[in-house]
């Protein structure tokens, strides 16, 4: 070996050992394990460590309807599906099963990431907490549960505020960049130390700026006012109570750690579903009122507040849901994961539509394309 080329490795060998040791020394060893994964993926209850959610003993199964898979969706709609590596498609109306499909070896058995999905099942688990009890209302400041927000300008903030995605907190919405504070949480073991570093910036309830960090806060309010584990709440108070057909998991930042509640999951289409028919019923199953339908109406009301990317006012987004206040003539409400998860709620025609896939089209506007070319699609066969 030459010596330049000496130099030059030992210049590398330099440089690592100085970005190790600066890693190691910022605490950032998130790192490696972000660099290895390169970006999540719906499979990554493999990866993590993972709480589970039992279902109940005595299941609920979906009937199915008389026309099961017997409805040919569009040809364009099909051709989306294997450009975005959809996993499963399913369609329910009327409390029954119309349609569903599954590619790549997934079932109605098969475990799939929510991402975002979780912030819509958070909402709804504040919904749970405000009917028992446990919190007086959205208007009660976070401070009530969290010492950290008793002080300065985070004392302003109220559940409201977190529902709304307008804490004002210091939070980047990034997924790009390895360095980034949303990275850190998905690939980091310790959550409460990555929020324990947000600090307000702006005032509360002044504009609305996508945090998963605002999600995560609620479910350490949520701890604090049940006494439980988000996924034993979540297993009691609505994995039980309607009536889930499988188990299902949510990752942690260790073992026994806290759930990274702003993501992360894991479900089947069908019991994902069951998700939507509770919203579709007012937050009622079977006569059972889970969430108050109250709470489920301004879940499904927008804010109001403009947005921090255009200051332009929201009319697309609730209590961590999103919102189609008109489309064609239907106003659609749904929740989703950043590859392409939803739950696609169709009220006028009682219907539900669960996708699961590993890619998620460009934007048309506030939402991905792929949701209006699936509410086109079964506008078209179902009438």
């Amino acid at each position: 070996m030459g010596r330049k080329a000496t130099y030059i490795l030992l210049f590398m060998v330099l440089l690592l050992g100085g970005l190790a040791l600066w890693l190691h020394l910022t605490d950032r060893n998130y790192v490696y394990r972000a660099l290895r994964y390169n970006f999540a993926d719906i499979d990554d209850h493999l990866i993590f460590e993972q709480r589970t959610i039992a279902a109940p003993s005595h299941a609920q199964p979906w009937p199915l309807a008389a026309h099961y898979n017997k409805l040919t969706m569009p040809a364009s709609l099909q051709q989306l599906h294997q450009e975005l590596e959809s996993v499963a498609f399913l369609v329910v109306r009327h409390d029954s099963i119309l349609h569903e499909q599954y590619w790549q070896g997934y079932s109605d058995k098969s475990l799939s990431n929510s991402f975002s999905v979780a912030k819509s099942i958070i909402s709804l688990l504040v919904g749970v907490a405000i009917k028992e009890g446990k919190i007086k209302s959205v208007e009660q400041p976070v401070s009530d549960f969290l010492p950290a927000f008793r002080e300065g300008d985070k004392a302003k903030i109220r559940l409201k505020h977190l529902l709304w995605m307008s804490s004002g907190l210091n939070w980047e919405e990034s997924y790009s960049s390895p360095l980034s504070i949303t990275t850190e949480a998905y690939y980091g073991t310790d959550l409460k130390k990555v929020v324990g570093r947000l600090e307000a910036v702006e005032p509360p309830g002044q504009q609305f700026s996508y945090k998963s960090g605002d999600t995560q806060l609620l479910a350490f309010v949520l701890e604090a006012a049940t006494g439980k584990t988000i996924s034993a709440y979540a297993e009691e108070k609505l994995w039980h109570r309607i009536g889930a057909a499988h188990d299902a998991e949510w990752s942690v930042d260790h073992e026994e750690g806290i759930e990274k509640a702003y993501c992360c999951f894991f479900s089947n289409a069908r019991d994902f579903a069951r998700l939507g028919k509770l919203y579709l019923n007012n937050g009622v199953w079977h006569g059972d009122t889970i969430v108050d339908p109250a709470f489920v109406r301004t879940s499904l009301s927008p804010h109001w507040l403009p947005a921090a990317t255009d200051n332009q006012k929201v009319d697309y987004y609730g209590y961590q849901w999103w919102l189609i206040p008109d489309y064609k003539g239907q106003e659609i409400f749904y929740a989703r994961g950043i590859l392409g998860q939803y739950i696609i709620v169709m009220p006028e025609k009682e219907i539900v539509i669960v996708r699961l896939g590993k890619q998620r089209a460009d934007k048309v506007g506030q939402h991905p394309g792929e949701v209006l070319a699936m509410i086109d699609a079964v506008n078209e066969v179902v009438p």
